[in-house]
This record gives C-alpha cells, structure tokens and sequence, in this order.
C-alpha cells in the first residue's frame, strides 16, 4: 500500500503570537510513505527539492530523520515498530525561511503512516506527536487544521487548537531571501527571561489580534501586530528587515508586516489593494543590500494536509 498526503508551508508568530499563532499558504511538500514487500529491506528515505537539489543535501536518509522518527512515534502509539518502509519527500517549500518546512513534513509523515495503519489516531493525538517533535505547536497546527490557527501545547502533552475566521481578501506577500537562517540560531538571539512589561504587551496585542481577526478591523489589526517578545531580538539576523518593516508603515493596503517564523522570510498582511507597489518596496530594500528575493501575494490556504493519493 502507497499514501501520498500534501501538507502546506505555513507561517508561525504572526508578530504578537510568538509560538501561539499560525497560518498556512498554498505552498506545500508532499510524503509517500509505501509499505515495501521484501523482508529485510529496512527503511528507505529519498528527499527531491522542487527548487534546487542542494538545499536537501544535508538532511538525513536514516532513522535520525524527523520524519522517521514521527512515524515511528506513531506506531510505538499503537505497540508496533516499523520494519520496511520506503519514505520519500518531495519539498516545494524552502529550507530554513521561516515557512514551516519541518512542521510539513512531519504532519505529511504522520498523516501517510497513520492512514496506512488505519487510522488508529485521531486529530488530536496527530497534533500531540507533531508537537513532540516539532517543540511546539504554531506551525504544526495550521498545518494540520489548514488557515489561521490559534495553539497552545499543555503541561500533559495535548495540543488546544482554534481556527480563526480570517477574511478573505486579507492576503500575505511573502518574502522569501535568498540566504537561509535555522531555527535553532534564531531561538539562541532569545533571552531566557523577558521584562513583565513586554509579556504583558505581547498579551494585549494577541487579544487585539483575535478581535481583529473576527470583525475584519483593519485599524486594529495594524496595532495588533507589533511584538516584544521576539523580533526585536532577531532583527539583527536578517539584513533589511527595520528598514522594510519602516517603508511599509504607511504604504496603502498595507495591515502589518512581520517576521515569518524564525526569519528570515517576511510576511506583509495585506487587503489586496496596491500589491505591485508593496512587492517593489521590498524587493528594492532588499536590493540595495545585495540580497535577492523571491515574493509572492498569496492567499491563506484554508485547508490542512490533505491525502491526494
């Protein structure tokens, strides 16, 4: 038996909702995972990159690999190991740009064995293994539930998860660099403690957001989205990103402008209007930098990952 799932990029913090807050785009990586038939055969992983081959190089073929070991949790979920399986992943999300890439590919993991199985898992237990691997839930439940969601990972190990009714011509320009920026370099810029005053912020802006969010204020989501918590600590890491955060603060059609995930992506929230102006900005900030950059106006993608063979 074969299983393909399609699983999409999605975008975590959202400026005031750092590791909370998520969404997901129409860019997406897909898993097969196929129940090979030779006795012995062991695990076989095979990785394509949609974009450059390079990009994939370093991610490992064995069982270090975290879709390996999401599956793997899964059947330890229901007493089994697994035994032959070939894995392959196809990526068309990039590789560390703050798009969720690691987040999809275990969600696609998880869902192909979990079909395979027979779906001993329900949504709720999926997103508690993803979490596990991932550390936390901001990218693994958009990509799951598909859209805007709101999570929060409990001292147990559940996962609480709530979509929020984005509006539909709210659009996300999204700037991808051509330089790369890990996960883990951009949680170690993160102080162990923050002052009350800016917990507090982040708390008042959040609840903004929600309000925001449900009664299409676009006013108030432009106040919603400033953050203390964690972009001022990573600006440093990716070139141009006060300065094009600064010349989009007053630009027509323009909701907010934040750092995607852990960077060095950026994400512009949008109302759909003056678009070729907003990408020109960025694109020209960038440039005088020397960094190019792909950019693309996209909608939310209101669907999770999905089975498509």
């Amino acid at each position: 038996m074969k299983v393909t799932v399609q699983t999409p990029a999605t975008i975590a913090n959202l400026g005031c909702g750092f590791d909370c807050l998520g969404l997901a785009l129409p860019v997406y990586n897909s898993i097969t995972l196929e129940e090979t038939v030779l006795p012995g055969s062991g695990i076989e992983i095979n990785i394509i990159d949609e974009h450059n081959q390079d990009n994939v190089e370093n991610i490992p073929r064995d069982k270090s690999n975290i879709v390996y070991k999401a599956i793997e949790l899964l059947y330890n979920y229901i007493g089994q190991s697994p035994n032959e399986l070939k894995i392959s992943i196809k990526t068309g999300i990039p590789v560390a740009r703050g798009l969720g890439s690691s987040a999809s590919v275990i969600v696609g993991g998880l869902i192909a064995a979990n079909e395979l199985l027979g779906q001993p898992a329900d949504e709720a237990v999926l997103l508690s293994i993803a979490t596990e691997i991932e550390g936390h839930p901001d990218n693994i439940a958009p990509a799951i539930l598909g859209g805007v969601v709101l999570s929060d990972w409990e001292d147990d190990g559940s996962v609480v998860s709530k979509k929020l009714p984005w509006p539909e011509d709210w659009l996300i320009t999204i700037c991808i660099p051509d330089f790369e920026l890990s996960t883990g370099i951009s949680r170690s810029v993160l102080p162990a403690e923050v002052p009350m005053k800016d917990a507090v912020y982040n708390l008042r802006h959040s609840a903004m957001f929600i309000q925001a969010v449900h009664t299409k204020d676009e006013e108030l989501l432009k106040l919603s989205l400033k953050d203390k918590l964690h972009q001022p600590y990573r600006t440093k890491l990716v070139p141009g990103l006060s300065q094009i955060m600064e010349n989009l603060k007053h630009t027509e059609g323009v909701l907010g402008c934040v750092l995607a995930g852990a960077g060095p992506s950026v994400a512009v929230i949008q109302n759909g209007t003056n678009t070729d102006n907003i990408k020109e900005i960025v694109s020209s900030t960038w440039n005088d930098m020397n960094v190019n950059a792909q950019i693309y106006t996209l909608p939310v993608e209101g669907e999770g990952a999905k089975i498509i063979i």
